[in-house]
């Protein structure tokens, strides 16, 4: 587009130049920023040809080389040591980059913006980062790269190519030529002709709407692009000669080599055979281009909402869990952390700690909430953004603008996905620092007084961290901070970045707790649907322009739909939690929960006296909300409170039957039926249900629905009274499992009667159990987060977190395992049989 003084607004700007044309865009570029290189017509269009000339022709070398030979370079390449690959990469480019994402190494050691000669030493680095050793010496990587840039034209990856540059152009270590009032043609071309066209605007009807809507390219980058594809389709054809050494260059391509069908090369898998999130994204540089996989984007979401809603479940239903939570919380809040003089905090102190129990207290309720609204909403743009892509799947074209309905759904999603990743962002913040393995490298300023919750946290200076220690820290404030680094990098990069560096560096296992690790998962999820919607290419380059005339209205749809948020938490603050937090602070044990041992009077007691502890603590909560709040109607927390689902209640003690031979020095023990009596997830949202009890361990016994009144009519402390209906026991089914798995599952669903000692789980364990159903697939999403997706019927998704930093389930955690999929699929101990041999 024009570069002119009066476009930017800067025609009343002293420029120290009194002769100084303000019409002339070339002059006024290189006064305004003297290090943009000015180039003419003729120079672009001589230069892209040449460039362009080269480029189709490396191609065509490459793509007949791999039709006679590709099956042999596999082979050949997969067998060779490492060192002998190495040798065959600097021998194509003798400089090549040592790390991953070399650009990322560069940008964050020495030089956040080009500073002199730095620039040209590192330009290959930023504008071909996909070129490095550490990527490029493992067994696959190369062979991708082949098979996707041999056997696709050039102009397919023109968009994925300029984007890979992004950190050498916002950092300006990769600068453009500057011309005026002209485009360059990439996408769609279809011969090295046509591709670099240079058509000024005046030339051709489209080429200013294309710059516009940056469908096609501005000259200089387009001149990036194309020296970066020189680059690298020599660099392929030179590795094929040095792989195929014995056969003169000339005669590679020679009719005597017939034409071979294409060799199968899978990848994308976990050592341990299952699918990885991790490795795809890894892989992706050096392969075509991914398209906008919507459906990925939905069931992602949509697994999260579903863990999300069992968490808010099992916080209410679990005191085990609950305590666990309290205690994660409490040990990541920045209280905990001594201030510059060595003192503890205010709140800490015995006359205050009710404050900070109130803090803890909210929080952990506040979570439970937004987790559920956030990714309430995600999935259901996401699940309405897919259904407008099908809709106008025929008139959707790289030539034409998308149609306004579609373009507003994406920029609409694109700025809740960005607005939702500043939660995640604001934990980290506040959670790293003051988790236990970062809490010695951190102090806090002194309070102005006991009441402030302002809390200034600095590094604490003498303390030496290791090499490892320094990286994963810089990566995880570039995160928390969301300043100039971050925009610099983009959130997907960033994020990618630190799940390579917790995969491929063990000590970073230690540094990261289990709670931030789950953070960190959450925020993989938001960036990886960032990450997919900017692969819509060649729309994605224009959505920051587009979203322009479109911001108001999306802020302010945001602003509505997510007012509940702030709504609730101005009810869970610490002031209104005062008498809560006498309710939920785990002082003498209150909330212990010995569901592991065999049950007995007393056994049984202790597991009601938590139940009801918990019970009493979440029905304050709902009173404190009900009353900021009221009925939350049409939120997606009342959505899950309001469901006629019970939470399941440890049932009264009765003592057995005597019996004739007595049993020396065992307490009278009742096979309990574990899930035989329940209760409300809320009394507020749902009204308070008559007690339902039986013989089975399953589904309450149906009952005939009466009137009921409205419960906005009831005051939070006198709830309805409602008979739910409720769904009549699913058919018993059984499925065959080996021993292995059997063992897990019996795990998952404990019966104190029938199994003793309950154990840890191995992970691998939990893997192959859910696997060996037949039922599932698994696939390692980002940080701890796996995914199993059914593989037949609705295809549904449940999402599981790997234990950190060992790869053991405790017994607590798989006994929540059961609970949840016992709600998604029905499943119960007796589901599972041992498989014949």
């Amino acid at each position: 587009m024009t570069f002119r003084p009066q476009d930017l607004g800067l025609d009343d700007i002293d420029l120290g130049a009194d002769d100084l044309d303000s019409f002339d865009p070339d002059a006024f570029i290189k006064q305004f920023d003297p290090t943009v290189p000015i180039a003419s017509p003729a120079q672009v269009r001589r230069e892209a040809q040449a460039r362009s000339n080269n480029i189709f022709g490396s191609y065509v070398t490459l793509r007949e080389i791999l039709i006679r030979h590709e099956a042999t370079i596999q082979k050949r390449w997969t067998k060779k040591t490492r060192q002998q690959r190495q040798k065959i990469l600097l021998d194509a480019w003798p400089d090549m980059a040592v790390t991953h994402r070399p650009d990322f190494d560069a940008f964050r050691r020495t030089n956040r913006s080009r500073q002199g000669a730095s620039g040209e030493r590192f330009r290959d680095y930023y504008m071909l980062p996909q070129i490095n050793q550490e990527d490029l010496l493992k067994p696959k990587t190369l062979l991708l790269l082949l098979n996707a840039r041999g056997r696709n034209s050039p102009p397919e990856f023109a968009g994925a190519d300029f984007e890979v540059m992004h950190l050498g152009l916002v950092s300006k270590n990769l600068v453009p030529v500057f011309l005026n009032l002209h485009a360059m043609v990439l996408h769609g071309a279809c011969n090295a002709r046509e591709y670099g066209k240079l058509w000024a605007w005046e030339e051709h009807p489209d080429a200013f709407d294309w710059m516009h809507t940056r469908k096609q390219f501005l000259p200089g980058e387009g001149l990036l692009v194309l020296e970066a594809q020189e680059k690298l389709m020599h660099f392929l054809v030179t590795c094929c000669q040095h792989i195929l050494h014995e056969i003169p260059a000339d005669n590679l391509t020679a009719d005597t080599f017939p034409v071979q069908p294409e060799p199968l090369l899978r990848t994308g898998k976990e050592p341990n055979g299952f699918d990885s999130l991790v490795v795809m994204a890894a892989e992706a540089p050096y392969r075509l281009p991914a398209r906008l996989d919507l459906g990925r984007i939905e069931s992602v979401l949509g697994a999260r909402l579903s863990a999300a809603e069992d968490h808010l479940w099992a916080v209410r239903e679990d005191p085990a869990y609950f305590l666990e939570q309290l205690i994660e919380s409490k040990e990541h809040r920045q209280e905990l952390l001594k201030d510059t003089g060595g003192d503890e905090h205010p709140v800490l102190r015995t006359v205050h700690q009710k404050r900070f129990w109130a803090r803890v207290c909210g929080s952990v309720a506040f979570e439970s909430y937004l987790q559920v609204e956030v990714f309430s909403e995600l999935y259901r743009q996401a699940q309405a953004l897919r259904l407008l892509h099908t809709k106008y799947a025929a008139a959707i074209s790289p030539t034409k603008d998308l149609p306004e309905e579609l373009m507003y759904a994406i920029l609409k999603f694109r700025h809740y996905l960005n607005q939702a990743a500043k939660g995640p962002l604001g934990a980290l913040r506040h959670g790293v620092v003051s988790s236990p393995p970062w809490r010695k490298y951190f102090v806090r300023q002194p309070p102005p007084d006991s009441t402030s919750t302002m809390i200034v946290v600095q590094q604490k200076s003498g303390v030496k961290m290791s090499p490892i220690e320094h990286q994963l820290l810089w990566i995880l404030r570039t995160l928390w901070e969301d300043g100039q680094d971050l925009f610099f990098v983009r959130l997907p990069l960033i994020v990618d970045e630190l799940g390579r560096l917790l995969e491929t560096e063990p000590r970073t296992q230690e540094l990261i707790s289990a709670r931030i690790a789950n953070i960190v998962g959450d925020l993989a999820i938001i960036s990886h649907c960032i990450g997919q919607l900017d692969m819509y290419q060649p729309w994605a380059r224009g959505f920051e322009a587009a979203l322009l005339d479109r911001a108001d209205g999306i802020k302010t749809d945001f602003e509505e739909r997510t007012r509940f948020w702030s709504m609730i938490m101005k009810a869970l603050r610490d002031s209104n939690l005062s008498k809560v937090a006498q309710l939920g602070t785990p002082s003498d044990k209150r909330f212990a929960y010995p569901y592991e041992k065999r049950r007995t009077k007393q056994n049984v007691e202790q597991l009601q006296r938590a139940e009801q502890h918990l019970d009493e603590f979440w029905a304050a909560i709902d009173r404190v909300v009900y009353a900021e709040c009221g009925s939350l109607k049409g939120t997606a927390v009342q959505r899950v409170l309001s469901r006629p689902r019970m939470i399941q209640r440890t049932p009264e003690w009765v003592d057995p039957p005597p019996s004739a031979t007595k049993l020396p020095a065992r307490e009278p023990v009742l096979d309990p039926n574990l899930a035989n009596l329940y209760k409300p997830l809320s009394t507020i949202y749902i009204g308070e249900p008559a007690r339902v009890t039986g013989s089975n361990a399953g589904t309450p016994t149906p009952k005939t629905k009466e009137k009921t009144k409205d419960i906005s009519s009831h005051t939070a402390t006198e709830p309805a009274t409602i008979i739910m209906d409720v769904d009549p026991k699913p058919e018993p089914v059984s499925i065959p499992v080996d021993g292995r798995s059997l063992k897990v599952f019996r795990t998952l669903f404990f019966n104190p009667a029938v199994t003793s000692s309950p154990g840890e789980v191995s992970w691998n364990d939990f893997l192959h159990a859910m696997t060996s159903t037949g039922l599932f697939a698994a696939e390692k999403l980002y940080g701890s987060v796996w995914q199993f997706q059914k593989l037949e019927g609705d295809q549904s998704r449940i999402q599981f977190h790997e234990p950190h930093p060992r790869g053991k389930i405790p017994f607590t955690t798989a006994r929540r395992h059961g609970r949840r999929l016992n709600r998604a699929f029905g499943w119960v101990g007796d589901t599972f049989v041992l498989r014949e041999k």
